[in-house]
C-alpha cells in the first residue's frame, strides 16, 4: 500500500473529550512511543497539545514523525455558530501551517467535521430518529461546510470531511446526501460508520473515489450495542472500551484495506482507538495499556504498511 500509517492522541485518552484536569499521557512520552512502535505520523490532538511554532516542529523532528491531519468541529447547521467558530479554524490552520514548515512527505489534513447536538451525542447512530434535520438546517450545513473547504484550501491545505455518531452528518444516507451536494472528500472511520449501523466495506465500494483520508477503528460489536441499547450516549461509548485493538474486535481488517489498496489509496491511514480513562485510574496503568494496544495496532497492519 502507498499510504502511511498515524497515530493518534485519542488512542491515548487526549482529545476534545477529556475530562478537565484529567492525567494524561504526556506529548513527548506518547510520540516516542508511536515513533518507537514504526508509526509515521501523529493526529494533532487538541490544539496545543503538541505545542505551537518552532516548539512543535522540533517535537516532531525529534521522533521522525509528521503531522498526518487534526480535527476541527465546527457547528455547520447554525449560521451564528458556525461563524463565531471560524477564527478557530483559522487558529487550527496556523498550528497545520505551522508543522508543515518542517517539510512533509504528505500535508496533513485539516479534518471537518459537524458539531451535532445535544441530542444526537445522547443517541449515537440514532441521530436520524433521535434529532433528524430540517430541510433549512442541511442547505445551512452543506453551504457552511463549502465556507469552511474554501478557507482550508486558501491556506494551502485539502480538507477531508469526517462523518462521525452525534453530528448530522452520521448516518450512511446522511453522507450520501453530504457527498452528493459538496466539493471536499471522507474520511472514512470504520468506528463511528458501524456505531451508525454501516459497512465498511460497503462504504469503500460506493464512495471510495471520495475517500482522501482514513480514520482506521476496530469495535467489539457486543460491546457497543450493549451501551446503546442501555440508552448510552457518545461519551458512555468511548469510556466502555467498545473501540479495541486490531484483532479484538468485529471489524474485517484485512478485507477492508485490501478494498481501500485495490483503490490506490496513497493517503494516511490513521489508527484511532478512542478512549477515556476513568477517574481514579492510575496514569501509569493507562499509559502502558494503551502503548500495548498502539504496539499491537501497528503490528496488525505490517502486511499493508
Amino acid at each position: 500500500m502507498k499510504a502511511a500509517v498515524a497515530g493518534a492522541p485519542v488512542s491515548f485518552g487526549v482529545f476534545e473529550m477529556t475530562p478537565e484536569g484529567a492525567d494524561t499521557v504526556g506529548p513527548d512520552d506518547m510520540l516516542e512511543l508511536l515513533s518507537a512502535a514504526g508509526y509515521r505520523g501523529i493526529d494533532l490532538g487538541p490544539v496545543g497539545f503538541l505545542g505551537r511554532g518552532d516548539e512543535l516542529r522540533t517535537r516532531l523532528r525529534r521522533f521522525d514523525l509528521e503531522l498526518a491531519g487534526g480535527w476541527v468541529q465546527l457547528p455547520l447547521s447554525d449560521d451564528d455558530a458556525f461563524a463565531a467558530s471560524l477564527p478557530g479554524l483559522d487558529e487550527a490552520l496556523r498550528v497545520f501551517a505551522e508543522a508543515a514548515e518542517n517539510g512533509q512527505d504528505r500535508l496533513p489534513l485539516p479534518t471537518l467535521a459537524d458539531d451535532g447536538s445535544a441530542a444526537r451525542r445522547s443517541a449515537p447512530g440514532r441521530g436520524e430518529t433521535a434529532d433528524p434535520l430540517a430541510e433549512a438546517g442541511w442547505s445551512r450545513l452543506l453551504a457552511n461546510t463549502e465556507t469552511a473547504a474554501a478557507r482550508v484550501r486558501a491556506a494551502g491545505f485539502e480538507p477531508t470531511f469526517h462523518h462521525h455518531a452525534g453530528t448530522f452528518v452520521e448516518s450512511s444516507a446522511e453522507i450520501d446526501r453530504f457527498l452528493a451536494n459538496v466539493d471536499i472528500d471522507l474520511t472514512l472511520d470504520t468506528g463511528h460508520l458501524l456505531i451508525a449501523g454501516g459497512d465498511p466495506l460497503d462504504v469503500v465500494e460506493r464512495w471510495g473515489d471520495r475517500i482522501n483520508h482514513l480514520h482506521l477503528k476496530d469495535v467489539d460489536l457486543a460491546e457497543l450495542r450493549r451501551v446503546l441499547a442501555a440508552g448510552g450516549g457518545m461519551r458512555d461509548v468511548w469510556s466502555s472500551g467498545a473501540f479495541v485493538a486490531f484483532g479484538r474486535g468485529d471489524l474485517d481488517l484485512d478485507a477492508v484495506l485490501d478494498a481501500i489498496d485495490a483503490r490506490g489509496f496513497g493517503g494516511w491511514v490513521v489508527v484511532e482507538q478512542d478512549v477515556l480513562n476513568g477517574p481514579g485510574v492510575s496514569i501509569a496503568a493507562f499509559r502502558d495499556e494503551r502503548a500495548a494496544d498502539q504496539r499491537d495496532n501497528r503490528e496488525a497492519l505490517r502486511s499493508w504498511l
